[in-house]
């Protein structure tokens, strides 16, 4: 969700426009779970390939931009404005996740509530935290039941609306489960601290993060080699999938969420130059309003003209482009008059 830059540091439009390419992700892959039927093909493994990483990289910049806007505000303010700003969050992701159950907007309340303490912690303790809740997950599964409310088959979750079952997909067995993904959001804090607007700190987010992603891609394909030849079980502690979120998974989307912002950074200047930039970033700066209006308005769409389920893969790829492409006019458009989307006013009017 995009946030405002502080007023001491110029905007730094690359991570718009990350948040705005990031929001194409998304929606290709939300698209392509609610049409695409079961014969697989090229469009739909692309789609696999964005699933949970363009999300763990919606979360990392959602920490990103956390972490800029505190650093303009002291302890009091902050917490003020990410307390309200988390209830706005919390009954809008709900009442979302009646109509799209594997909402991420709920889950956003928790991780700016459970971010704010580390807003003035340092960076080891941070980095602590992040292992921790890394490492905390496949202790987890080990000790509890992962498939505990799931009907995999359906896709449906039992018991969502009972507080022992929403709490369990909330910390645990959820779409995007606070452990570990608040990692991602406390990744963001991190990078908030970096030299965002040093081209050399630039450069070497976008190599350091798309090493590690083909580093951890790579070491993830040969330990699932090695588990296949002992017990299938263990293949599932090292996926880079997002269900469930092993470690490994976490990496990958680290180093796939740094190296998208480091390219964005890059690409800044020269779409300036090309006068492309404005066209582009006003959506990124009303992630909060399009991701809606993609489930209310989109899905709503596809399900009036009767292409929910058994779409090729090709028709829902066609789907999301359309939507983007909509998404990215209408921001443009909005953005002459109003310096917000419209969910992004309402919940600054609401959270101060």
């Amino acid at each position: 969700m995009a946030t405002d830059a502080p007023a001491t540091r110029q905007r730094l439009e690359g991570i718009d426009l990350a948040r705005y390419f990031v929001l194409i992700g998304m929606v290709i892959v939300n698209f392509d779970v609610v049409m695409v039927g079961i014969e697989p093909a090229q469009t739909h493994r692309f789609a696999e390939l964005l699933q949970g990483r363009a999300a763990a990289t919606f979360v990392v910049l959602a920490g990103l931009g956390f972490g800029l806007s505190a650093q303009r505000a002291d302890w009091q303010q902050t917490a003020g404005v990410t307390i309200r700003r988390a209830a706005f969050l919390l009954i809008l992701g709900l009442v979302n996740m009646a109509i799209f159950p594997p909402d991420i907007v709920h889950y956003y309340a928790f991780y700016f509530l459970l971010g704010l303490p580390f807003v003035n912690r340092s960076g080891f303790q941070i980095c602590t935290a992040v292992a921790v809740l890394t490492v905390s997950f496949p202790i987890a599964v080990l000790a509890f039941d992962y498939e505990a409310g799931w009907k995999w088959e359906a896709a449906e979750y039992s018991g969502l609306w009972t507080f022992g079952g929403f709490f369990r997909n909330l910390v645990f067995n959820g779409w995007h489960p606070i452990v570990p993904w608040l990692s991602f959001f406390l990744i963001g804090v991190l990078l908030s601290r970096c030299e965002l607007d040093s081209r050399r700190v630039q450069v070497y987010l976008l190599l350091a993060g798309a090493g590690t992603f083909a580093v951890v891609t790579a070491l993830s394909g040969w330990l699932i080699g090695w588990a296949d030849s002992i017990d299938q079980e263990l293949r599932y502690f090292f996926t880079t999938d997002p269900v469930p979120p092993m470690p490994l998974f976490v990496a990958a989307g680290a180093g796939a969420a740094c190296a998208v912002t480091g390219l964005c950074l890059l690409l800044e200047p020269p779409l300036r130059s090309l006068r492309l930039l404005g066209w582009l970033t006003p959506a990124g700066r009303q992630t909060l309003s399009l991701y809606i209006a993609h489930i209310v308005i989109g899905m709503g769409i596809l399900e009036a003209l009767g292409m929910v389920g058994g779409q090729a893969p090709s028709r829902a790829l066609a789907a999301a482009a359309l939507f983007c492409l909509a998404a990215t006019l209408f921001a443009f458009v909005w953005a002459r008059t109003f310096r917000r989307g419209p969910i992004e006013a309402l919940m600054r009017r609401i959270s101060g």
